[in-house]
């Protein structure tokens, strides 16, 4: 498989054409308790954001990607954040939207972006932090054998209830490239 080109999608980067989708996918309310955002983004703010998303990950220390696909239509967005090349970690997140749920583009986008952390990025392991009652993302990452870790106990509080947050971890096999 060539980096980052999968068979149904592929993952690229922010471009200028691509403020519309962010737009509505940044403000769309439903979304905000996964990606920790509290308040709308205006226009220009994530024109700037898409201007300066050309910083490599090693500066930026996260890299934000497009999935889209063949056609090069945008179908969600896949992170990596908290990038340390010291400790040979880095964090991951998934968001498609909902109509295109269930349709294998998740599985095949974050087979492709566990191939280029490991591969090109060098690090040693991958984690990713998942509401409990967020089942579609359990299964998601258990399919691809992310362990759990941890549970952070009344870690989200969203709806004027507290939520608990698992932490999933994959450790790269020294057998595995």
């Amino acid at each position: 498989m060539t980096t980052l080109i999968g068979e149904n999608i592929n993952l690229r980067a922010l471009e200028p054409k691509d403020l519309e989708f962010l737009f509505s996918t940044e403000n769309n309310q439903s979304f905000w308790e996964v990606s920790g955002t509290q308040l709308p983004y205006s226009k220009y703010i994530l024109k700037k954001y898409i201007e300066n998303s050309h910083q490599d990950i090693y500066e930026a220390k996260q890299y934000r990607f497009v999935i889209c696909t063949k056609k090069d239509i945008p179908i969600g967005i896949i992170d990596l954040f908290n990038f340390n090349p010291q400790h040979k970690r880095v964090g991951t997140g998934i968001l498609l939207l909902p109509k295109y749920q269930h349709k294998g583009f998740g599985s095949e986008a974050l087979k492709i972006i566990i191939g280029y952390a490991f591969t090109h990025l060098d690090v040693h392991q991958i984690y990713a932090n998942v509401n409990t009652s967020n089942l579609n993302s359990i299964s998601l990452f258990e399919k691809f054998k992310f362990q759990k870790v941890g549970i952070k106990k009344d870690w989200i509080y969203s709806n004027n209830i507290f939520k608990d947050e698992i932490l999933y971890q994959l450790i790269k096999n020294n057998n595995e490239s």
